[in-house]
């Protein structure tokens, strides 16, 4: 699940392999059963629609799947990609933490 991967959804991530590399992008959607994950704006591929009730048809630009493990989340203080880890508080709520800089992220 998304949960032991440390991301979760509207997290900013940077992509570290693949043609993407470097790019940042926001999280839309998680596929846990195929460990890859949909990043906002990028690995675009093109899809020919017909028309229909919803749609003019033509020619649409999706994102596609990244392997989760290509991806790294962004520390908002070291300002790139960088690992994490989970840390338990005294109060018992767990946050990730930057093994960079040790500062929090935000709460798991």
């Amino acid at each position: 699940m998304a949960g032991s991967w440390l991301l979760k959804k509207d997290d900013i991530v940077m992509v570290m392999k693949g043609r993407e590399r470097g790019k940042k992008g926001k999280v839309l959607a998680f596929y846990p059963d195929q460990d890859s994950i949909t990043v906002e704006k990028l690995n675009l591929y093109k899809r020919h629609m017909k028309p229909s009730g919803q749609n003019k048809g033509g020619i649409v630009e999706k994102e596609g799947k990244i392997h989760y493990s290509n991806v790294l989340l962004v520390c908002d203080k070291c300002g790139k990609g960088v690992r994490v880890k989970s840390k338990k508080l005294e109060d018992g709520s767990r946050v990730r933490v930057c093994r960079k800089c040790g500062d929090a992220i935000d709460k798991i």
